[in-house]
């Protein structure tokens, strides 16, 4: 498994949602309770990936100590 490929590629995923993170709180016609409303799917969204990223490294590390045994 390429893991490098697959990290850079989420990470440039996790930029983007940055991106998206900095214009919903620049946007000043945004109240508290909507600015809230927009990020909790962004940030849910990066939690998703950063786990999914950790549990990709997760199976390769134990796939390799399997094909060692």
């Amino acid at each position: 498994m390429n893991i490098p490929f697959i990290e850079s590629k989420l990470n440039e995923i996790i930029a983007e949602l940055e991106k998206e993170v900095m214009s919903v709180l620049m946007d000043e016609s945004l109240d508290k309770k909507h600015t809230n409303l927009h990020m909790k799917p962004l940030s849910t969204t990066k939690k998703i990936l950063t786990n999914a990223l950790e549990s990709i490294k997760m199976v390769d590390t134990l796939a390799k100590e399997e094909l060692k045994k």
